[in-house]
């Protein structure tokens, strides 16, 4: 949670750097460090963590308890800054392009010039960037398809391909597997199952377009993903002992026996640094700041049995929430909004007669990093 980091007394950190004497930071949960490894000496700390930051200046070797990446940690940047610029030399002109033209080329190595990808396509920010990065990269060979589990926005089909193949030019094709999912998930409440469910026969049906579309162009080696770096965080121990808190449609659950290769663009950029680079695409700024939508859709926002009924009750409710937050000015002040509907029903009041409908529960949320 939250922390004050005071430097130690005299302290002349380069990490440092132009930053007071106190600051407040997002510490880890459960563990500090009790003993320094030899070389190195102590250069910050908190009031129950005595080695929050040490360094080895002779082997330029850091370490830090706090996490200086998250919007939690206001001065978290100039931390990042200073090791980037000061300790490790690096010049400060790289831009999104870059990123951007880096993979590019990157895909067309890997790829080559007669390969073919296929793509998950959701119409949010993420499959989108990662969409049209590989369109840019290999054109119609790119083949992306959009999977319709019965538990989208409203619409949303609809609008997503409109948007994705004329807005945006990408080879788009849309399966409608609502039915098919509809029948896995009855009878299922436990959202972890729902998840794992969904993420399993979203596979299936790539791996069923993918033999389509073989047998149309004559090869398919290779799957987009929008993986960001919170899902894999969230998913699996990366880069550091962090806890699974909940398995991603796009991490977890892929089958042994999956043929295609992953391509994951993404996969170590966090929500705002994503939109930054579909900004650099060009692409419109109604998609590039769509509020996340989680991959096993409205099934986990519907707690108890998912059903048809259920899901068109959400629907409506959540494309309400989503219009007034536009009437109101407030939809890109919000990181996410989202509608649940519980598994309950209350009485009410409609008109002058009383009613005994369903529970609903909205809630928006600010953030940027999405952690």
């Amino acid at each position: 949670g939250k922390a004050m980091v005071h430097r130690t007394e005299g302290c002349d950190s380069v990490l440092f750097q132009g930053m007071p004497q106190e600051f407040q930071m997002w510490m880890s949960h459960g563990d500090k460090v009790k003993k320094m490894p030899d070389g190195f000496k102590f250069v910050a700390a908190t009031e129950n963590a005595e080695f929050v930051a040490i360094e080895n200046s002779e082997t330029k070797m850091w370490g830090l308890q706090f996490h200086p990446e998250v919007t939690h940690s206001p001065l978290g940047k100039n931390v990042l800054e200073n090791f980037c610029i000061n300790i490790a030399g690096a010049k400060p002109d790289w831009v999104m392009t870059d990123y951007a033209n880096e993979f590019i080329e990157q895909v067309r190595e890997k790829v080559g010039p007669t390969g073919h990808v296929i793509g998950a396509v959701s119409g949010g920010v993420d499959s989108t960037v990662a969409a049209v990065l590989m369109t840019r990269a290999i054109g119609d060979r790119f083949h992306a398809v959009l999977v319709d589990n019965g538990c989208l926005r409203k619409d949303e089909a609809k609008n997503v391909l409109k948007r994705m193949r004329e807005d945006c030019g990408v080879n788009l094709r849309c399966v409608d597997a609502a039915d098919k999912f509809m029948s896995l998930l009855k009878g299922v409440t436990d959202p972890e199952k729902k998840r794992k469910i969904i993420g399993g026969h979203f596979i299936e049906v790539f791996q069923e377009e993918a033999k389509k579309i073989e047998e149309e162009s004559g090869a398919c080696d290779y799957l987009l993903q929008g993986t960001l770096y919170p899902d894999v965080i969230e998913s699996i121990s990366y880069k550091g002992p962090s806890a699974t808190i909940k398995t991603h449609h796009n991490v977890g659950g892929l089958p042994a026996t999956m043929k295609l290769k992953l391509i994951e663009p993404l996969r170590e950029l966090f929500k705002d640094e994503v939109r930054e680079l579909g900004m650099a695409l060009g692409i419109d700024e109604a998609s590039v700041w769509r509020h996340p939508f989680p991959g096993p859709g409205l099934a986990i926002r519907i707690l108890g049995e998912v059903t048809p009924d259920r899901v068109k009750i959400l629907q409506e409710a959540d494309a309400i929430v989503i219009e007034e937050l536009f009437k109101s000015g407030h939809y890109r002040a919000i990181g996410q909004a989202f509608v649940v509907l519980l598994p309950v029903k209350s009485v009410g009041v409609m008109g002058d007669g009383r009613t005994y409908e369903n529970v609903a529960a909205v809630r928006c949320v600010e953030t940027t990093d999405y952690m």
